[in-house]
């Protein structure tokens, strides 16, 4: 059998083949052009992307329809034994004096005081605020002027590639507000699901803020301050998703390259060494 009639990779002998000085320029640019494809495609490949989506559901199903919560807020004009978080929501519950998972820390010789608490909330709309409503006597005149550290719920989502708003509050600093005004910090909680590579999935929540300052006043006069914390949970889910570009992909984006930038390289020397050749002929010919 004539296999080599079946090749149809079929060969030029060198000696019916010409060099050119443009067809090396084109050649040597061809393989640079290449590579530099190549290392940019190589880049992309090994690193790993983070996708967004958008849906409408509980990504947390297991979690018994409760969100943790992580606060740090320092009071320095406010005594500890008068510092207390309070708890309500749509649900019913109402806590005053939330003293679980929480320790407060004397600020300036003991005159001011650093909350730090670890808490869980409802999935339902309410409010935590911290107040004077616990302590066993009601002070004169208390002085909510504060400086908010932390503020996050759910769990603490450290990735190079999310920039979101998990602790939109921290650094909040109301050292210079009205000593005697409440403060309302209205969150909007939007539930955040991680995924890595390999499937594993973590339950984060980011929020949005808007916030007001207020002297209250009621029939039998001014109502004791308070820092009040109001939640809402959006029904969207924002999901991060670690993504690698599959290596079939890789491999024929990088075939793609070679032979694209091959076959644009040969049709322009091509078209070069025929214009070359006519201008060629056009000069023999003004000489005869």
């Amino acid at each position: 059998m004539d296999y080599p009639r079946f090749d149809i990779y079929r060969k030029v002998p060198k000696d019916l083949t010409q060099p050119t000085y443009t067809g090396a320029i084109i050649s040597v640019c061809c393989c640079l052009f290449i590579l530099f494809l190549f290392l940019s495609e190589l880049t992309g490949f090994v690193t790993t992307e983070v996708v967004n989506e958008l849906y409408v559901d509980d990504p947390d199903k297991d979690s018994g329809g409760k969100i943790d919560v992580s606060l740090n807020i320092s009071l320095p004009n406010l005594h500890c034994e008068l510092v207390g978080l309070d708890i309500q929501d749509e649900m019913g519950r109402h806590e005053v004096g939330h003293i679980d998972n929480s320790m407060k820390i004397p600020l300036n010789n003991g005159a001011g005081c650093r909350f730090e608490g670890q808490f869980s909330i409802n999935k339902v709309p309410g409010n935590f605020h911290v107040s004077t409503h616990s302590a066993t006597a009601q002070p004169q005149n208390p002085d909510m002027t504060h400086v908010i550290h932390k503020l996050s719920f759910g769990d603490t989502l450290q990735v190079q590639n999310v920039h979101g708003a998990f602790n939109a509050l921290g650094g909040a600093d109301r050292l210079t507000s009205n000593p005697l005004a409440s403060h309302d910090y209205i969150l909007k909680i939007v539930p955040t699901v991680y995924e890595d590579k390999s499937g594993k999935q973590r339950y984060s929540y980011q929020y949005t803020v808007a916030n007001k300052e207020y002297v209250a006043y009621s029939h039998t006069g001014r109502i004791i301050p308070a820092i009040w914390f109001r939640y809402d949970l959006s029904p969207i889910t924002v999901k991060y998703t670690e993504r690698r570009q599959p290596l079939y992909r890789f491999i024929t984006t990088i075939c793609a390259i070679i032979g694209g930038t091959f076959t644009v390289a040969g049709i322009l020397d091509s078209c070069i060494f025929t214009a070359s050749e006519a201008w060629k002929k056009i000069q023999l010919g003004k000489m005869h």
